[in-house]
């Protein structure tokens, strides 16, 4: 069913390990746009109350 060679390159890409870390890349990074879009979610109303209106009343 499978080749000698079939199951070498199945060996090879089971012990390459740049894929695993470009994938705990993803993760972080998937992490950190968590935070700061609930960040964002929760100082929203806050900062539109402070900012944007205090600029809207100065015009």
């Amino acid at each position: 069913m499978f080749d000698s060679g079939t199951i070498a390159q199945l060996f090879r890409f089971a012990a390459d390990e740049r894929a695993s870390t470009a994938i705990e890349y993803c993760v972080i990074a998937a992490g950190v746009g968590a935070a700061v879009a609930s960040a964002v979610w929760a100082l929203g109303s806050h900062v539109k109350l402070t900012l944007y209106d205090r600029i809207a009343a100065l015009f």
